[in-house]
């Protein structure tokens, strides 16, 4: 390593250092703060979370956790980043209203969805649900409706449920209740991970050897591929016991606590935050993509596929996406809104963060990079973010709350601390940093980074700011 280096890994380190003693009085660590309780585990069992494997989501417990701990008053919930909304469920069950961002139609989708069959299902609707379940009607016809398909998700099938699939679709094309349609499109959206030759894998899709990609050179194995039949009856079984929860509780609807509403804003929150009325809600409880370079647009190739989204709509909603992948360009803030004219003077003043996207430029620059788009990633990424928190600060009410999950992420050997850096601005933009509370068990390190500088713990953690 040479002085040079050594000295910039040296300023980086003494940088965090004095960030960290800085931020001391209120980083801890929280022994409430499980994996379990702040990754989608928690949601695995509960009904209507399970219906969806959505992994970068966090559970309704921390939702609730947050709500209670904090003695959120009543009012409006937001979530910028609402995924597969946890947070708007988890408050409007509490009775809180709730309004989430979101931008992939995956997300969209499994929040319309669940409005439809949580709150608004009809008994008639839910019979549609048990024929189908029963009759398989996709067995009795020879029509069938072409897919859809990517670059990515060709040859995703086997060929028998790939016909299955068209089949299926063909029959839903005949339901005259256009939300029932839906809701039955969105069981086999749940099962396309289980029927197909592909697992999700953070970055993208893997492919099983059977796929036949990649020839002999795959020896992937991600064990049994259940059949259309089996995995479809069995999530439209899933669904209706959670539809029918209340009744099995003897429950009608008049006895059901008074739940809040929820509205969904399609779209990037960069685009949608600068049109929100100042000082509307009561609490931000979200979690943005991380800095870490995983592509969900990819990584829900096959879902987008069966939602009709083609390559170039794919192109478009990564560029739209928050900068967290190698192949986002810089997005030019003042285009989207005049609102973002202040923050630049926020992000430049960012020290340890201006030294770690020069530490990265000059990697990139000695071919050490094993991908050039890093710096610019990363640099546009914590721009993008000041222009997310301080549009969180306008929309907020005063003395309002902000809560934030997210990880440290690390390149080059250089841990990049997301959580002290983005609390920095946070600072910067008005808000009171309360806490950053640590999970007890700390992240792991790629492969690639422990094979080439050894192993960092790395803190995860949860970001409490408060508006003054």
């Amino acid at each position: 390593m040479t002085l040079i280096l050594e000295n910039k890994i040296s300023l980086i380190k003494d940088l965090s250092k004095k960030l960290e003693l800085h931020f001391s009085e209120v980083l801890h660590v929280e022994s409430a703060l499980s994996r379990k309780i702040v990754s989608y585990q928690g949601n695995k069992t509960q009904p209507f979370y399970r219906w969806y494997k959505y992994k970068e989501a966090f559970s309704s417990s921390l939702v609730e956790y947050f709500l209670y701990k904090y003695k959120v008053p009543k009012g409006i919930i937001l979530d910028p980043f609402a995924g597969m909304g946890t947070t708007l469920f988890a408050s409007a069950i509490l009775g809180y209203d709730s309004e989430g961002i979101e931008l992939l139609p995956v997300g969209q989708e499994i929040i319309s969805n669940r409005i439809f069959a949580q709150f608004e299902i009809e008994d008639e609707d839910i019979d549609v649900l048990e024929r189908w379940k029963i009759e398989c009607p996709w067995n009795s016809n020879t029509g069938h409706r072409e897919i859809n398909h990517l670059r990515i998700t060709q040859g995703a099938y086997p060929r028998e449920t790939e016909l299955k699939i068209g089949r299926y679709l063909f029959e839903l094309d005949k339901i005259k209740n256009k939300k029932i349609s839906r809701l039955l499109l969105l069981a086999m959206m749940c099962v396309l991970e289980s029927i197909s030759f592909t697992r999700k894998d953070g970055q993208y899709l893997r492919w099983d050897c059977r796929s036949g990609r990649r020839n002999g050179e795959n020896t992937f194995n991600k064990g049994k591929i259940l059949s259309f039949d089996i995995a479809i009856r069995k999530k439209i079984d899933q669904m209706i016991q959670d539809i029918r929860v209340p009744y099995k509780q003897g429950l009608f609807q008049e006895d059901l606590p008074l739940t809040g509403n929820i509205r969904l804003h399609r779209g990037s929150c960069l685009d949608i935050l600068p049109k929100i009325n100042s000082k509307k809600f009561k609490a931000i409880i979200t979690s943005p993509p991380y800095c870490n370079r995983y592509d969900y647009t990819r990584t829900y190739a096959l879902e987008h596929a069966l939602l009709n989204i083609s390559e170039q709509e794919l192109v478009d909603l990564r560029q739209s996406m928050l900068s967290c992948t190698v192949e986002n360009k810089p997005k030019q803030l003042l285009d989207i809104s005049q609102g973002y004219s202040e923050i630049n003077n926020i992000f430049e003043n960012q020290k340890l963060l201006n030294a770690i996207v020069e530490f990265l430029e000059e990697q990139k620059e000695a071919k050490k990079l094993n991908n050039n788009g890093i710096p610019r990633m990363i640099k546009g990424y914590f721009h993008e973010m000041t222009a997310v928190i301080s549009e969180c600060y306008r929309v907020i009410d005063n003395d309002g709350l902000m809560f934030m999950v997210n990880d440290n992420v690390r390149y080059a050997g250089v841990c990049i601390p997301v959580d002290l850096v983005l609390s920095r601005i946070a600072e910067g933009v008005g808000f009171n940093v309360s806490s950053i509370l640590i999970l007890p068990q700390n992240k792991g390190n790629s492969s690639q980074q422990m094979g080439g500088f050894g192993r960092e713990a790395l803190r995860k953690c949860v970001y409490v700011w408060r508006k003054p």
